[in-house]
Protein backbone atom coordinates (compact mmCIF):
# COMPACT_ATOMS: atom_id res chain seq x y z
CA UNK A 1 0.00 0.00 0.00
CA UNK A 2 1.69 2.70 -1.40
CA UNK A 3 1.21 6.80 -1.10
CA UNK A 4 2.38 8.52 -3.38
CA UNK A 5 3.56 12.07 -1.95
CA UNK A 6 5.54 14.63 -3.94
CA UNK A 7 9.27 13.81 -3.68
CA UNK A 8 8.76 10.48 -0.98
CA UNK A 9 6.54 7.55 -1.96
CA UNK A 10 5.07 5.99 1.37
CA UNK A 11 4.92 2.73 2.44
CA UNK A 12 2.02 1.99 4.42
CA UNK A 13 2.21 -2.28 4.67
CA UNK A 14 3.23 -1.36 7.89
CA UNK A 15 1.54 1.67 10.41
CA UNK A 16 3.03 4.75 10.79
CA UNK A 17 2.52 7.60 12.89
CA UNK A 18 1.58 10.93 11.95
CA UNK A 19 2.78 13.15 14.53
CA UNK A 20 0.21 16.21 15.66
CA UNK A 21 1.47 20.06 15.88
CA UNK A 22 -0.95 22.38 16.45
CA UNK A 23 0.00 25.94 16.29
CA UNK A 24 -3.11 27.10 17.88
CA UNK A 25 -3.46 28.86 21.08
CA UNK A 26 -6.42 27.08 22.01
CA UNK A 27 -5.47 23.29 21.36
CA UNK A 28 -7.49 21.12 23.80
CA UNK A 29 -4.23 18.63 23.93
CA UNK A 30 -1.28 21.52 24.46
CA UNK A 31 -2.97 24.62 25.37
CA UNK A 32 -1.00 26.73 22.89
CA UNK A 33 2.18 25.26 23.38
CA UNK A 34 3.47 25.20 20.32
CA UNK A 35 1.80 28.60 19.17
CA UNK A 36 4.97 30.39 18.37
CA UNK A 37 7.31 29.81 15.29
CA UNK A 38 10.40 28.33 17.44
CA UNK A 39 8.02 25.92 19.51
CA UNK A 40 6.46 24.46 16.42
CA UNK A 41 9.93 24.25 14.62
CA UNK A 42 11.28 22.94 17.79
CA UNK A 43 8.41 20.09 18.44
CA UNK A 44 8.37 19.33 14.70
CA UNK A 45 12.19 18.32 14.89
CA UNK A 46 11.40 16.12 17.89
CA UNK A 47 8.79 14.48 16.57
CA UNK A 48 10.88 13.85 13.38
CA UNK A 49 13.61 12.47 15.60
CA UNK A 50 11.35 10.44 17.19
CA UNK A 51 9.98 8.31 14.16
CA UNK A 52 6.97 10.39 12.55
CA UNK A 53 6.90 9.60 9.36
CA UNK A 54 4.30 12.29 8.73
CA UNK A 55 3.88 15.60 10.39
CA UNK A 56 0.77 17.09 10.44
CA UNK A 57 0.63 21.38 11.12
CA UNK A 58 -2.82 22.94 12.03
CA UNK A 59 -3.76 26.57 12.55
CA UNK A 60 -7.56 26.07 13.43
CA UNK A 61 -8.66 24.01 16.90
CA UNK A 62 -11.66 21.71 15.67
CA UNK A 63 -12.49 20.55 19.10
CA UNK A 64 -15.78 20.25 20.50
CA UNK A 65 -17.14 23.70 20.56
CA UNK A 66 -14.18 25.76 18.59
CA UNK A 67 -14.79 28.94 17.00
CA UNK A 68 -14.01 29.35 13.44
CA UNK A 69 -10.68 31.00 12.68
CA UNK A 70 -10.61 33.74 9.58
CA UNK A 71 -8.08 32.74 7.18
CA UNK A 72 -4.97 35.09 7.26
CA UNK A 73 -4.40 34.08 11.05
CA UNK A 74 -4.93 30.42 9.95
CA UNK A 75 -1.88 31.53 7.47
CA UNK A 76 0.01 33.13 9.94
CA UNK A 77 0.14 30.18 12.11
CA UNK A 78 0.75 27.47 9.68
CA UNK A 79 2.85 28.75 6.80
CA UNK A 80 6.07 29.73 8.24
CA UNK A 81 5.98 26.49 10.36
CA UNK A 82 5.62 24.45 7.33
CA UNK A 83 7.91 26.25 4.97
CA UNK A 84 10.62 25.67 7.52
CA UNK A 85 9.93 21.82 8.47
CA UNK A 86 9.66 21.37 4.55
CA UNK A 87 13.17 22.59 3.65
CA UNK A 88 14.87 21.20 6.92
CA UNK A 89 12.85 17.68 7.32
CA UNK A 90 12.59 14.34 4.93
CA UNK A 91 9.43 13.67 6.93
CA UNK A 92 6.21 14.67 4.86
CA UNK A 93 3.94 17.90 5.88
CA UNK A 94 0.41 17.21 6.08
CA UNK A 95 -1.85 20.48 6.39
CA UNK A 96 -4.95 19.85 8.70
CA UNK A 97 -7.31 22.70 7.12
CA UNK A 98 -10.61 22.75 5.79
CA UNK A 99 -10.29 25.78 3.99
CA UNK A 100 -8.88 25.61 0.17
CA UNK A 101 -7.18 28.78 0.23
CA UNK A 102 -5.03 27.34 3.15
CA UNK A 103 -4.67 24.52 1.12
CA UNK A 104 -3.14 25.82 -1.67
CA UNK A 105 -0.61 28.66 0.25
CA UNK A 106 0.52 24.80 2.80
CA UNK A 107 1.42 23.13 -0.69
CA UNK A 108 3.05 26.24 -2.23
CA UNK A 109 5.34 26.50 1.03
CA UNK A 110 6.22 22.81 0.91
CA UNK A 111 3.02 20.41 1.82
CA UNK A 112 2.89 17.15 0.75
CA UNK A 113 -0.46 16.07 1.89
CA UNK A 114 -4.17 17.86 2.75
CA UNK A 115 -5.57 16.53 6.06
CA UNK A 116 -9.34 17.97 5.81
CA UNK A 117 -11.65 17.07 9.40
CA UNK A 118 -14.15 18.25 6.81
CA UNK A 119 -14.26 15.95 4.17
CA UNK A 120 -13.53 18.07 1.61
CA UNK A 121 -17.05 19.37 1.81
CA UNK A 122 -16.29 22.93 2.16
CA UNK A 123 -16.68 25.15 -1.25
CA UNK A 124 -13.82 24.73 -3.54
CA UNK A 125 -12.39 22.66 -1.29
CA UNK A 126 -12.42 19.09 -3.79
CA UNK A 127 -11.57 21.32 -6.45
CA UNK A 128 -8.55 22.55 -5.09
CA UNK A 129 -7.16 19.11 -3.85
CA UNK A 130 -7.74 17.69 -6.96
CA UNK A 131 -5.76 20.69 -8.57
CA UNK A 132 -2.85 20.57 -6.22
CA UNK A 133 -2.27 16.63 -6.66
CA UNK A 134 -1.33 15.62 -3.57
CA UNK A 135 -2.60 12.84 -1.39
CA UNK A 136 -5.72 13.88 0.96
CA UNK A 137 -7.19 12.68 4.38
CA UNK A 138 -10.88 12.86 4.28
CA UNK A 139 -12.58 12.34 7.52
CA UNK A 140 -16.26 11.51 8.75
CA UNK A 141 -18.07 14.47 10.85
CA UNK A 142 -21.25 14.74 11.64
CA UNK A 143 -22.13 18.67 12.43
CA UNK A 144 -19.43 21.33 12.67
CA UNK A 145 -17.07 21.78 15.43
CA UNK A 146 -19.16 24.43 17.37
CA UNK A 147 -21.73 21.93 17.60
CA UNK A 148 -20.83 18.28 16.70
CA UNK A 149 -21.04 17.02 20.00
CA UNK A 150 -24.91 18.24 20.63
CA UNK A 151 -26.62 15.04 20.80
CA UNK A 152 -25.23 13.21 17.57
CA UNK A 153 -27.57 10.24 16.51
CA UNK A 154 -27.10 7.31 13.98
CA UNK A 155 -28.61 4.28 13.45
CA UNK A 156 -25.98 2.17 12.95
CA UNK A 157 -22.63 4.23 13.06
CA UNK A 158 -20.32 2.34 11.41
CA UNK A 159 -22.47 1.79 8.23
CA UNK A 160 -23.29 5.27 8.42
CA UNK A 161 -19.51 6.23 8.72
CA UNK A 162 -18.35 3.99 6.02
CA UNK A 163 -21.59 5.07 3.33
CA UNK A 164 -19.96 8.62 3.92
CA UNK A 165 -16.64 7.73 3.44
CA UNK A 166 -17.23 5.62 0.42
CA UNK A 167 -19.24 8.42 -0.93
CA UNK A 168 -16.44 10.80 -0.40
CA UNK A 169 -13.95 8.42 -2.59
CA UNK A 170 -16.21 8.86 -5.19
CA UNK A 171 -16.64 12.42 -5.19
CA UNK A 172 -12.57 12.72 -4.76
CA UNK A 173 -12.21 10.30 -8.08
CA UNK A 174 -14.72 11.97 -9.66
CA UNK A 175 -12.80 15.52 -9.42
CA UNK A 176 -9.88 14.29 -10.84
CA UNK A 177 -7.64 12.34 -7.81
CA UNK A 178 -6.58 9.19 -7.77
CA UNK A 179 -7.40 6.64 -6.38
CA UNK A 180 -3.85 5.78 -4.48
CA UNK A 181 -3.95 9.58 -3.68
CA UNK A 182 -6.83 9.63 -0.80
CA UNK A 183 -6.67 8.01 2.62
CA UNK A 184 -9.96 7.91 4.69
CA UNK A 185 -10.57 8.68 8.53
CA UNK A 186 -13.64 7.97 10.51
CA UNK A 187 -13.54 10.65 12.95
CA UNK A 188 -13.36 9.69 16.26
CA UNK A 189 -14.94 11.98 18.30
CA UNK A 190 -16.30 14.17 15.89
CA UNK A 191 -20.05 14.01 16.46
CA UNK A 192 -19.80 10.91 17.82
CA UNK A 193 -20.91 9.69 21.44
CA UNK A 194 -18.11 7.02 23.87
CA UNK A 195 -20.51 4.65 22.51
CA UNK A 196 -20.57 5.68 18.79
CA UNK A 197 -16.55 5.52 19.26
CA UNK A 198 -16.23 2.45 21.28
CA UNK A 199 -18.71 0.90 18.00
CA UNK A 200 -16.67 2.41 15.65
CA UNK A 201 -13.58 0.77 16.86
CA UNK A 202 -14.88 -2.37 17.44
CA UNK A 203 -15.84 -2.63 13.77
CA UNK A 204 -13.05 -0.91 12.54
CA UNK A 205 -12.41 -4.01 9.85
CA UNK A 206 -14.84 -3.05 7.58
CA UNK A 207 -13.48 -0.26 6.35
CA UNK A 208 -11.01 -2.22 5.01
CA UNK A 209 -13.75 -2.63 2.01
CA UNK A 210 -13.18 0.90 1.01
CA UNK A 211 -10.20 -0.50 -0.50
CA UNK A 212 -7.95 2.78 0.88
CA UNK A 213 -5.59 3.51 3.53
CA UNK A 214 -7.24 4.15 7.08
CA UNK A 215 -6.13 6.56 9.14
CA UNK A 216 -7.17 7.09 12.87
CA UNK A 217 -6.60 9.62 15.35
CA UNK A 218 -7.56 8.36 18.94
CA UNK A 219 -4.70 10.08 21.06
CA UNK A 220 -5.89 12.08 23.88
CA UNK A 221 -9.35 12.20 23.53
CA UNK A 222 -12.21 13.03 25.37
CA UNK A 223 -13.20 9.36 25.29
CA UNK A 224 -10.00 8.06 27.45
CA UNK A 225 -10.88 10.60 29.88
CA UNK A 226 -14.54 9.65 30.43
CA UNK A 227 -13.65 5.49 30.48
CA UNK A 228 -10.81 5.84 32.12
CA UNK A 229 -11.17 9.27 34.49
CA UNK A 230 -8.04 10.86 33.37
CA UNK A 231 -7.56 14.58 32.39
CA UNK A 232 -5.69 15.21 28.65
CA UNK A 233 -2.33 15.13 30.37
CA UNK A 234 -3.21 11.08 32.05
CA UNK A 235 -4.27 9.53 28.99
CA UNK A 236 -1.10 8.58 27.26
CA UNK A 237 -1.65 4.69 28.22
CA UNK A 238 -5.07 4.93 27.08
CA UNK A 239 -4.23 6.64 23.78
CA UNK A 240 -1.45 3.34 23.24
CA UNK A 241 -3.94 0.80 23.93
CA UNK A 242 -6.21 2.10 20.92
CA UNK A 243 -3.85 2.83 18.76
CA UNK A 244 -2.43 -0.99 19.06
CA UNK A 245 -6.05 -1.99 18.87
CA UNK A 246 -7.02 0.34 15.92
CA UNK A 247 -3.18 -0.74 13.97
CA UNK A 248 -4.00 -4.69 14.87
CA UNK A 249 -7.56 -3.97 13.11
CA UNK A 250 -6.30 -2.48 9.66
CA UNK A 251 -5.15 0.85 11.02
CA UNK A 252 -2.20 1.82 8.58
CA UNK A 253 -1.77 5.58 9.66
CA UNK A 254 -2.05 6.59 13.39
CA UNK A 255 -2.20 10.13 14.57
CA UNK A 256 -0.85 11.21 17.28
CA UNK A 257 0.95 13.21 20.49
CA UNK A 258 3.14 11.11 21.73
CA UNK A 259 4.92 9.78 18.76
CA UNK A 260 7.92 8.20 20.18
CA UNK A 261 5.50 5.98 22.78
CA UNK A 262 3.28 5.40 19.74
CA UNK A 263 6.21 4.60 17.30
CA UNK A 264 6.96 1.66 19.72
CA UNK A 265 3.58 0.08 19.65
CA UNK A 266 3.49 0.09 15.97
CA UNK A 267 6.80 -1.83 15.98
CA UNK A 268 5.67 -4.43 18.38
CA UNK A 269 2.08 -4.73 16.32
CA UNK A 270 3.64 -5.15 13.54
CA UNK A 271 6.34 -8.29 14.89
CA UNK A 272 3.06 -9.87 16.00
CA UNK A 273 1.20 -9.74 12.72
CA UNK A 274 4.23 -10.67 11.08
CA UNK A 275 4.74 -13.40 13.07
CA UNK A 276 5.01 -17.20 11.26
CA UNK A 277 2.64 -19.22 13.15
CA UNK A 278 4.32 -22.47 15.13
CA UNK A 279 3.04 -25.48 13.00
CA UNK A 280 4.99 -27.61 15.45
CA UNK A 281 1.73 -29.37 17.44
Amino acid sequence: MLLPCPGRLLDLTDPVVMGILNTTPDSFSDAGRFATLEAALEQGRAMAAEGAVIIDVGGESTRPGARPVRVDDELARVIPVIRELAAELTTVISIDTRKPEVMEAAVAAGASMINDVNGLRAPGALAAAAALGVPVCVMHMQGEPGTMQTRPVYDDVVEEVYEFLAERIEACLAAGLREDQVIVDPGFGFGKTVAHNLRLMHGLERFAGLGVPLLVGVSRKSMIGTLLDRPVEGRLHGSLALAAIAAMKGARVLRAHDVGPTVDVLRLTTAVARAEPDNRG
